[in-house]
This record gives C-alpha cells, sequence and structure tokens, in this order.
C-alpha cells in the first residue's frame, strides 16, 4: 500500500488507539498457563497479537476471540501440546521470546520461527540466561532463530540479566514459574513491569528484593479478568503529530499511563511541548488514563542510554521532533535499535534523508541540528511499522507530498493508524 500525505495540515480531536501488544502477549500466555478461564478485554487487531493467539492454538490452548475481547481456557502449566510443533511468531519478537521462556518447563518439543525480519534479531540475549535454569534450548547458526525448545525440568537459579529488556525479563519469570525452587534475577532490569504488575491479577508471586527479582517456582495460576488499556506507543504518534503542526489539540483515552511506559511523553516535556497526563489505576494492575499535547514552540534535549528503555519504541518520533527543535538533539546508548524490526538507526536516517533532513549518526544513536526546513519525498519502510507511522508524523511539517511505501505494514501493531490519521485531519 502507498500512502500520499500533503504537508502542512494539522491534528484535532480525541482518539483512542489499540490495546497495548506487550500487556495483551502477557495477558494471552498467562491465561494459557492459568487454571480456570481468563476474560481479556482491549485486544489490539494488530499482526503481532494475532500471531501469540495463533502460536497459543497450534499448541492446543483453547482462544474464543470476539473482536477485542477473547476467552482463554487454561488447563495450568501442563497447558500446552509441545510434541514436535513448529510455531510461527510472524513478526513478533515478544512471541517468540516470552514462548521461549514458557515452553523451556514444558514437557516435549517445538521449535519457534518467524519471517524473514524476525529471523534476523538476536536470541542469544534470552537462550543464554534460560540455560541457567536448566533449559534446552538450540538455536539457528549466529543466535537467532528458529529456536528449538526441549522441554526440561527447570531448577531455581540466580540469573545475570545483561540486557535491559522486558522480554527477557519476562521469558525468565515465565520459566522460573516452572522451576523447583525459588529464582533470583539480578543486573539489568530497568524495563516495562507489564509482568510483575500482571501476575498478582493470575494469582501468581513475584517479588523485589533491592534491585532483584526473586520468583516462587512450581506457582499455581488461577484464571482473571483482564482488561488491556490502550498503547502508549501507539499514542506516541497523535502526541507527537500535534507537538508538531500548528494549530493541532489531540487527546487520546483510555491508553496505560504505565510509568515505565510514559519515558516519550517526559522526554516531550522536556523539549518544551506543551503535554499532560491524567488518570489513575483502575484495579487491574495498569493505571489508565489520557494524554493530551497541543503544538508547541520545542528545544533540543540530550537522550542518554539511562533513558533509552523507557522511550526506545518512541525514538524514531523523537528524530522527527528533533528536525523542528531549536539546537542539537543528541541520542546515545540506543544500540538496541539496530537490531529491531529494522535497523532502526539507518533507517530513521534514510526516511529523514528522502524528507530532505540532515542526521548525523553513530553506532549506538544520532544526533540532528534544528530546526530543518523538511520537503516532500518518498520514503522506504523498510518493513517497519514505526517508520512506516513516524514517516506520516514527518509528513505533517514537509513542504509539498510526501509518499509512504509498503505503508500497510503498519498493520503489526496499529492496522486503524492511517484511518484515524485522515480522521483527526479532517477534524482539523
Amino acid at each position: 500500500m502507498i500512502v500520499r500525505i500533503a504537508g502542512n495540515p494539522c491534528l484535532r480531536g480525541e482518539v483512542r488507539v489499540p490495546g497495548d501488544k506487550s500487556i495483551a502477549h502477557r495477558a494471552l500466555m498467562l491465561g494459557a498457563i492459568a487454571h480456570g478461564w481468563t476474560r481479556i478485554a482491549g485486544l489490539s487487531r494488530g499482526e503481532d497479537v494475532a500471531s501469540t493467539i495463533r502460536v497459543l492454538g497450534d499448541l492446543g490452548v483453547a482462544i474464543s476471540r470476539n473482536g477485542e475481547a477473547a476467552l482463554v481456557q487454561g488447563r495450568g502449566l501442563s497447558a500446552f501440546d509441545a510434541r514436535g510443533a513448529t510455531l510461527d511468531c510472524g513478526n513478533s519478537g515478544t512471541t517468540i521470546r516470552l514462548m521461549t521462556g514458557m515452553l523451556a518447563g514444558m514437557d516435549g518439543a517445538a521449535v519457534l520461527t518467524g519471517d524473514a525480519s524476525l529471523q534476523k534479531r538476536p536470541m542469544r540475549r534470552v537462550a543464554e540466561p534460560l540455560a541457567a535454569l536448566g533449559a534446552r534450548i538450540e538455536l539457528a547458526e549466529g543466535g537467532f532463530a528458529p529456536i528449538a525448545v526441549t522441554g526440561a525440568a527447570l531448577h531455581a537459579a540466580t540469573c545475570d540479566v545483561e540486557v535491559a529488556s522486558a522480554q527477557v525479563k519476562t521469558a525468565l519469570i515465565f520459566a522460573a514459574l516452572h522451576a523447583r525452587g525459588t529464582t533470583r534475577l539480578r543486573g539489568a532490569l530497568r524495563s516495562r513491569d507489564h509482568t510483575e504488575r500482571m501476575l498478582p491479577l493470575f494469582g501468581g508471586t513475584v517479588e523485589r528484593d533491592g534491585a532483584d527479582i526473586v520468583i516462587p517456582g512450581e506457582q499455581r495460576l488461577r484464571g482473571a479478568f483482564v482488561r488491556v488499556p490502550g498503547d502508549p506507543s501507539s499514542a506516541a504518534f497523535w502526541i507527537a503529530g500535534a507537538a508538531l503542526a500548528p494549530g493541532s489539540d489531540v487527546t487520546v483515552r483510555d491508553v496505560s499511563i504505565n510509568p515505565s511506559r510514559l519515558g516519550f511523553a517526559r522526554a516531550l516535556q522536556r523539549m518544551g511541548a506543551d503535554v499532560s497526563v491524567g488518570g489513575s489505576d483502575d484495579g487491574t494492575g495498569e493505571p489508565a488514563g489520557w494524554l493530551r499535547a497541543r503544538a508547541s514552540a520545542l528545544s533540543a534535549i540530550e537522550i542518554g542510554a539511562e533513558d533509552v528503555p523507557d522511550l526506545l519504541d518512541e525514538l524514531p518520533l523523537i528524530a522527527v521532533l528533533a528536525t523542528q527543535a531549536r539546537g542539537r538533539t543528541v541520542v546515545r546508548g540506543a544500540g538496541e535499535l539496530r537490531v529491531k524490526e529494522s535497523d532502526r538507526i539507518a533507517t530513521i536516517v534514510a526516511m529523514l534523508a528522502a524528507l530532505g533532513g540532515t542526521v548525523e549518526e553513530f553506532a549506538d544513536g544520532f544526533a540532528i541540528e534544528g530546526p530543518q526546513a523538511l520537503r516532500g519525498g518518498t520514503v522506504q519502510t523498510h518493513g517497519d511499522h514505526r517508520i512506516a507511522m513516524a514517516a506520516a508524523i514527518a509528513a505533517l511539517v514537509a513542504k509539498g507530498e510526501t509518499v509512504i511505501e509498503d505503508a500497510d505494514c503498519a498493520s503489526v501493531s496499529y492496522p486503524e493508524f492511517f484511518s484515524t490519521f485522515s480522521g483527526l485531519e479532517s477534524a482539523a
């Protein structure tokens, strides 16, 4: 699909975004290994969540879906029929890494694989710490998928987490639920905390001991109700667009305001943007509320390694914002972008270059001197949903027409993105 956007519109109105896929993946998987029924509301229609539903179904888990609602029949920790199954995780890194931890303590064997992009993403980061629990995992040459998992009797261990990744942390927590004894995680644990918040809903236990995470093994979970709030990473596109385009004013309703997911809002506020946040914990583990942004004059900021875990997915938008901010914006410590759906540092540079922008590229980030005058051009998305959507936001301030090729890759996380874009633009 090719999308064409004429420059200089503004965005106005209220919007709801798809349910947070990080929360949805966890709710589906925990529901599968709990005892009894789990009801989930607010599921995204995106391809990544569909990948998790497909994988669980291929393992024999009964899931009934009706639009944004799902009913999962859990059968405990022995829920899966993993006898030689090959499980297609599509483009979802969350699905493949979390399921590696989930399958590690099950009976049988399975192979986890995915599309060409997923097979280029590093998997040693999850396989090696799982081995400390006794997991039997074989990777393809170079440490990539396909991943062959043979179920084993897991034992507790102290695991050092070297990459600040919620996917790695959650895979270890899932495996530790099966293990005999109490497992301790330490190291780079500053990442999204959705798993720690959700486990108590299912009657599970996960504890903090200083900076460490402690998980008792052989837990018995029970079915639960999980309401999935909107995805703040999807909301970020509308917040960025409203901050950029003169005359804009956008409010995103019913969105997660989990503090570990508001790094982008905090970065925008540091840039001088008129961004506000409100809401409260609704009792289901995840605080939900609203985000509002209005057009603002922006100033450059510096983002370091300590900031990156809380806004990694939003860094393409930081780059777009930086082109319109006064001064030099610098992002460092973001080498993880190199191993996302695309080499996102390279694709950020290419996206902005196609629109007449100039970016200084580093191995672990980039620098942008602003403000810059962007012009319409043709953007190649490289199949990366976040690049496709970031290009649409950049088009708001580009002079002339911007053409986004392979724009339908946005459906990985936000199938309704371009229709919502048109609605907010027409409401202006």
